[in-house]
């Protein structure tokens, strides 16, 4: 149950290096290179003398203006982890833009690339690491499907509430008459009338 816990902890750990970049979640090769055991500059070298085990879907390069925005800390290239503050963020732009020219931007790498990343890599510690980068991504994408299902049952509540205000409008309208107390009946007048009354 401990080993369990330790497990889920390493993965928390690696779940704010997972950034959404073009609407997929990928780690960048500098923090890969890291959890791997390697150099940016070796994991990279690995990474280009496969890289025909990496397709468009595995890996690609950050274009000028994503890494642009990567280095001065832009919105847009956000941690897909919620719990990550803006001051933390800082730290992530500029960890990625040290020594790094436009000409040499970063690599991501989605999960799958991730994997293969480990497979290139070849060495025992970036064997069991992978295996804590995979676990990361899978939570990542448990918890959208989870958001994703809760905010489809919430339209479906929504939209079922709606209804239910449209018909309780009609039936108070209906009632609405049946509540009114009834009106006063005639009174009637004393003395002589001459209009026949």
């Amino acid at each position: 149950m401990a080993e369990e816990a330790k497990k889920r902890g390493a993965d928390a750990a690696l779940e704010p290096l997972i950034f959404s970049i073009r609407n997929q979640r990928v780690m960048l090769d500098a923090d890969l290179a890291r959890l791997y055991g390697a150099s940016t500059k070796r994991f990279n070298e690995a990474f280009k003398r496969n890289q025909r085990r990496f397709p468009e879907d595995f890996s690609f390069r950050l274009t000028a203006a994503e890494f642009a925005d990567l280095r001065d800390g832009a919105t847009g290239l956000q941690p897909t982890d919620p719990s990550v503050k803006n001051s933390i963020w800082s730290q992530f732009a500029t960890r990625y833009s040290r020594r790094r020219t436009l000409g040499d931007r970063p690599w991501a790498f989605t999960e799958h690339g991730a994997l293969m990343a480990a497979n290139v890599i070849r060495t025992e510690h970036a064997v069991q690491m992978s295996i804590y980068v995979i676990r990361a991504f899978v939570r990542l994408r448990e918890r959208v499907t989870a958001n994703a299902s809760i905010l489809k049952r919430l339209a479906e509540i929504d939209a079922s509430l709606l209804q239910h205000d449209v018909a309780l409008r009609d039936l108070y309208k209906k009632l609405l008459p049946l509540l009114q107390p009834p009106p006063d009946p005639p009174k009637r007048r004393i003395g002589f009338h001459t209009d026949g009354t």
